[in-house]
């Protein structure tokens, strides 16, 4: 219950502050698309230092594939983690919708930060390749980094979300940069209850490519940790 609440938390934060950064800015060129990927960034290293004790900090179904895959979880927590994940996340686009309303405050994404496809010009092949090629680089990442062997101390949560910062700056103007699908639905879905339904429409995307980005960085890390052994 204790990874329950600390992934549930951890989303929600998320959530919270990186779509609302992105909902205030609008991801304008360049300023918005800084403030917007140092704010997910930023987030990252605050809550892996606040729950990563607790829960691992994955925040994130994909990297919860790939941790499941590297043998750090059960079966039965990888999907208690993407359900506190995805209640997560919709609790924190539930919180913007309710500050922005009641502030009247305009967002400028349009759907509450969600992801699309209007950067790659509406390509579903060029949108999956994005979001599977982002999210490998930001879990290959993750596991060097959490790896017993890298012995990174308290660095690793630094990294990670610099690492973070790294693939919105490049994906924002593409696809908004999901890597996470818990990230992608809970807006979509708090936009498609307030009358928009085009964020939902596609968000198979950002759920379908962070999963296989997140597979195939589980088994590439997988073979260089074995390799590695055989080597040693």
């Amino acid at each position: 219950m204790k990874k329950f609440i600390a992934e549930f938390i951890g989303t929600c934060v998320l959530v919270t502050l990186g779509c609302g950064v992105a909902m205030l800015t609008g991801c304008e060129l360049w300023g918005g698309y800084i403030a917007t990927a140092l704010a997910f960034g930023l987030v990252i290293v605050g809550m892996a230092y606040c729950v990563g004790n607790i829960s691992g900090c994955h925040i994130n179904p994909a990297v919860s594939l790939a941790v499941l895959i590297h043998g750090g979880i059960t079966v039965k927590e990888f999907f208690l983690y993407i359900c506190a994940q995805c209640l997560g996340a919709f609790a924190g686009a539930g919180l913007l919708a309710a500050i922005f309303n009641l502030g009247g405050v305009e967002d400028l994404t349009g759907g509450f930060g969600s992801n699309g496809l209007a950067g790659v010009g509406n390509s579903v092949a060029a949108g999956l390749l994005v979001e599977v090629v982002l999210t490998f680089i930001f879990v290959l990442t993750i596991l060097g980094v959490t790896s017993k062997k890298a012995n990174h101390g308290s660095f690793g949560g630094l990294i990670i979300g610099l690492t973070l910062v790294l693939v919105h700056l490049f994906g924002i103007g593409l696809t908004g940069t999901s890597v996470n699908p818990a990230r992608s639905l809970g807006p979509a879905l708090v936009a498609l209850i307030t009358g928009n339904g085009a964020p939902i429409s596609c968000v198979w995307v950002f759920i379908v490519g962070p999963f296989i980005g997140a597979i195939i960085a589980a088994f590439v890390y997988k073979l260089m940790e074995s390799s590695d052994a055989k080597e040693a």
